[in-house]
Formats: structure tokens, sequence, C-alpha cells
């Protein structure tokens, strides 16, 4: 059955992916109006994630933002697909880094740079990124189910060169690349919700206490690699700038989870310039206030 869906879609997406744009985003409007006006795909969700985080705006605020925000989704999806055949002159064209200048000097030093974003504005083609720096660049992500569209992702996350590794898999990656001395440049979306058992730090997010990723931080604390924020903007519909923010070159000298701390400042900000490109289908304050459940574990990893 995976398989018999992955054959009927594949055709239809990369047909998708080959329309001029002005027809790509007319098709990407007819999208929304489906899945927003009629599915109404996650509207429940969308809406109670901005009433708990953007409570000082009137409804009819947080509903023009709901709207703007199941375009932008509309259109991020289909920026997905489109990916498949994008040329790499159209995609420069499109996505432009304002200062790559401070990921290459930090290149010189010689050692592995994670990246962290946010599921905001356009992460999927950060991907271009490897056009412009040195390093192998390495997009951590999570498996899906079906193995088709799971290889399919793969594909077009790595149609730059990029090495797609499972989040299972990247401590013992890293590591090794370490060891064979493969200077990488990782991307870690860390601004989503962790397993509750798994968490070893609440911090407060869009002023709402939650548990927090805090993989990237303490990978390079471990393995001593830089570590840089990326702020990415849509300028308008199909084009986007990111820039680069340096986080800590010596991870190792900063106090346990303050570059977490850091990171979570730096999305919140975004959001709050322009909420409707953030990703709020997903329940990401599901956990929201269950730190007491976990002080123990939290104490033991403070220790």
């Amino acid at each position: 059955m995976q398989f018999i869906l992955y054959i009927i879609a594949y055709p239809f997406l990369w047909c998708v992916s080959m329309l001029p744009f002005p027809v790509f985003y007319l098709l990407s409007d007819c999208i929304y109006f489906i899945v927003y006006h009629v599915i109404g795909y996650r509207k429940k969700t969308v809406r109670k994630n901005l009433a708990d985080t953007l409570p000082h705006l009137s409804e009819q605020e947080r509903r023009r933002i709901e709207r703007k925000f199941f375009q932008h989704m509309c259109d991020m999806f289909l920026e997905m697909v489109k990916t498949m055949t994008i040329s790499e002159a159209e995609m420069k064209k499109r996505f432009v880094f304002t200062n790559i200048e401070l990921v290459q000097e930090m290149e010189k030093k010689n050692k592995s740079i994670i990246m962290m974003c946010a599921h905001y504005a356009s992460w999927e083609w950060l991907i271009i990124i490897d056009k412009y720096i040195n390093f192998r660049t390495f997009a951590v992500y999570k498996k899906i189910q079906n193995k088709y569209f799971d290889k399919l992702i793969r594909d077009i996350r790595s149609r730059f060169n990029s090495t797609v590794i499972e989040a299972k898999e990247t401590v013992d990656g890293i590591r090794r690349n370490e060891i064979n001395n493969v200077k990488g440049f990782y991307g870690f979306a860390s601004d989503q919700s962790p397993q509750l058992h798994r968490t070893n730090y609440f911090d407060t997010f869009m002023g709402i206490n939650v548990p927090v990723f805090t993989g990237a931080e303490m990978l390079a604390k471990k393995l001593d690699l830089s570590l840089v924020f990326v702020k990415v903007q849509k300028v308008k519909r199909g084009h986007y700038q990111a820039t680069f923010v340096p986080l800590s070159e010596n991870p190792k000298e900063i106090p346990n989870y303050e570059i977490t701390s850091t990171y979570l400042r730096m999305v919140e900000a975004q959001i709050y310039e322009a909420p409707e490109f953030y990703l709020w289908t997903h329940k990401r304050w599901k956990h929201r206030d269950k730190q007491s459940d976990r002080s123990p574990r939290i104490k033991k990893a403070l220790t």
C-alpha cells in the first residue's frame, strides 16, 4: 500500500515541481482554500496555540494570523516539492544569505559548526548553504513511516549535496566525523517538543513553561563545536533571506542551558515580529507546566 501511494503521488509531485512560479502559487492558493476552508486541517490546534501564546492580541488579529499562516504553510509544502527540480541559480536567487562570510570565517578555525534554526519561514531551502561553504553539510531529520516517501524527503533535502542524517544517529554520526577529521556544518531545528520522559530541561517559550530540546548545545559542549543561530525572514512570496547570529565558538565555557535559552529568545523574537510564518500546526505546548513531574530527572541532569 505504501508503494502504491508513492507511485500515484510521485508523478503528480514531479509535475507540480515543474510548474512556472505564477501557476505554482496559484495552485498553492487552491490548496489553501481546501486545507483551510474545506478540511480545516489542524485548525483547532493552530487556534489554541495562537490563543495561548499571543493572548495580548484580539481574536480578530489572531484569526488574521491564522489565515496567513495556512497560506504560508501551503506555500512551504509546495516549495519543498519545488526543490525536486529547481535549479541552483534559481534557488540562490530566492534564498539569500545576508552574511555568509560569518560562517566562512568560522570555518577557518577548523571546528565543526552546529546551526540552530526554527520551523519558521523556510527551513527547507536552507540546504542551499552547501553551495557557499567548504564544510560538509548535514541536515538532521526525523524519519517518516512510509519508507518510499521517506526516501523522497531524503532525496529532496540532499538535492544540493547536503547529507541527511536521522535524529537518532546524530550523536554517533558527528562523533565518527570528528574522529575521521571530517568537518561538518550540522542543521538542528530545536524548537519543537521533546518526549517528556527524555526531558532534561524546561524553559519558557512564548511565555509558557515547556520541555526543551538541548541536544545541539550538549553535543557542541561534548565535542567542542561552534554554534550559530540562523534567522530566516520571508521577504515576499517565494523569496527569503537568512542572517547568521553567533551563539558561541567555545560552548564549554558557557553555563549549561544558557545557549539553549538564548536560542529560544531569538526564536521568540522572530515569531513576535511576524507570527504568521511560524509552524503552528504542531502541539509544541502539549507538555506545558509539567516540570514538577520531571524535577528528579532534571536535578540529576544538572549535577
